[in-house]
This record gives C-alpha cells, sequence and structure tokens, in this order.
C-alpha cells in the first residue's frame, strides 16, 4: 500500500467525522483546492484506503431489535469459504470473522425477536454443513461505535 502523507491523514480525519461534508469544506480546512480534494479522495479510494461510504440505518427503526453475535465452530476450518458461501444468503448476517480463539467464526446478526433468533440459530446456522457447535450473545446495548484513530503528525496538526 502507497504511503499516506499528513494530507491524507487530513483529509480522511475530517471525512471519518462526517463523510458527507461538501469537498469545498474539505477543501478550506485544509487549504487546498477542491479539485486536490477531489483527486486525494480518489487516490484514496482506487488504493484501497477508504473502502466505502454510506449511510448507518439503524436497525430498529426497521424492526430489528435482537443485536446478536454467534460464535461459530467448524468441522474442519479449511470448510470456512464454503460456510462464508452459505451464510451469504441470510440477509441477517451482517458481519463474518475468521477468528482465533475458541470459534472458528464470528458472526454479527440481527433478528426481529427471540423467535426469529430462534429460527435463524436452529434452521439457518446450525443446518449449515460444517457447523458443529454455535455460542450465542446476546448484545444488550451498542456503547460504543467509531473509526479507527487517523492520527496526524504535528506540523499537520497546527495547520
Amino acid at each position: 500500500m502507497e504511503r499516506i502523507d499528513s494530507l491524507d491523514k487530513k483529509i480522511l480525519g475530517i471525512l471519518s467525522k462526517n463523510a458527507r461534508i461538501p469537498f469545498k469544506d474539505v477543501a478550506e480546512q485544509c487549504d487546498v483546492s477542491r479539485a486536490a480534494i477531489h483527486q486525494r479522495v480518489q487516490h484514496l479510494i482506487d488504493a484501497g484506503v477508504i473502502t466505502g461510504s454510506g449511510f448507518d440505518v439503524n436497525p430498529k427503526s426497521l424492526g430489528y431489535s435482537t443485536c446478536t453475535y454467534v460464535g461459530i465452530t467448524l468441522e474442519k476450518g479449511s470448510m470456512y469459504k464454503d460456510v462464508v458461501e452459505r451464510l451469504q444468503h441470510i440477509p441477517e448476517v451482517v458481519e463474518c470473522h475468521f477468528t482465533t480463539g475458541p470459534y472458528t467464526m464470528l458472526v454479527k446478526l440481527y433478528a426481529r425477536d427471540n423467535e426469529q433468533l430462534m429460527d435463524l440459530l436452529n434452521g439457518k446456522l446450525q443446518g449449515i454443513p460444517g457447523v458443529v457447535a454455535t455460542e450465542t450473545l446476546i448484545s444488550l446495548e451498542q456503547s460504543l461505535k467509531r473509526e479507527i484513530p487517523i492520527s496526524l503528525d504535528e506540523e499537520t496538526k497546527r495547520k
């Protein structure tokens, strides 16, 4: 990956706080032209530094009141990709990680209620070939959600 300079970091810091900020405002804060910001942002996207943009939709507003993390143990770790392929067809699964520790995988999903959660666990996740066990952790409250910090060098902080 290419080196990210102090201007890139400053742009990332601004955008990570408000991805909808107009480029003219970013340019003003960085003391460069709007075209320079546009080029820099496009370069960061092309380089894979910026991997997405969009809106965070509150799952509760759509009727999904239960956020759950499920630790999944597989028969063999090599089955991971096949299981991920099956999980892609379950829309309530919003994240999936290949992990170390007591689980082969950790999945985050949303359910409308306990009945749907039970169906997702018993009827879908545990029915996937290779899944030998699941452990369910229900999130009672999300207290923190943020992006990774973008550290600026001292010179950039002063500008």
